[in-house]
């Protein structure tokens, strides 16, 4: 993974730094963690370094990967992963996928576990997922009925 120049400086800072930090600190490098390996990370010690590398990750990862991490830790720990991640990471798999009615239930049930400040936005997502579903069981028009007799559509469909 190419790093940019901001990380680089940002890593470069932090080494010029290590002399600080205790001598039993793990050593951390964000170019090479997974986004669930970041993740698991936070639910341990939420640094600023943690956080910079996870929104960086999450910020260019497929809705697949989000989705998966997002399984995966709350199966594992379903408080572990601090608010602010688990939303903006829900956030980003529901803008790649603005149509999978699942996930917007799941980010619903999500952020109405951790509102009342996100109620609003959570009964949104629902009914946004309502509304999907309903579209996709709406029933054909009765002139693109399956005639029982000839098993065929009817015209125009």
């Amino acid at each position: 993974m190419k790093t940019t120049g901001w990380l680089r400086a940002l890593l470069d800072r932090a080494t010029r730094n290590r002399s600080r930090e205790p001598a039993d600190a793990e050593p951390f490098a964000p170019e090479c963690m997974s986004l669930l390996e970041l993740a698991r990370l936070l639910t341990h010690r939420h640094s600023a370094r943690v956080a910079s590398a996870f929104v960086e990750v999450v910020t260019f990862a497929s809705a697949d990967e989000i989705v998966g991490i997002l399984k995966v830790m709350l199966e594992e720990d379903w408080i572990g992963l601090p608010v602010w991640a688990r939303n903006l990471a829900f956030r980003l798999a529901c803008l790649q996928r603005p149509e999978d009615v699942e996930l917007l239930r799941v980010a619903a049930s999500d952020l109405h576990a951790f509102g009342p400040d996100w109620d609003n936005i959570a009964d949104d997502l629902y009914h946004r997922a309502e509304r999907l579903a309903a579209d996709r069981t709406e029933p054909l028009p009765d002139s693109c009925a399956v005639d029982p007799l000839t098993d065929s559509k009817g015209r125009g469909c």
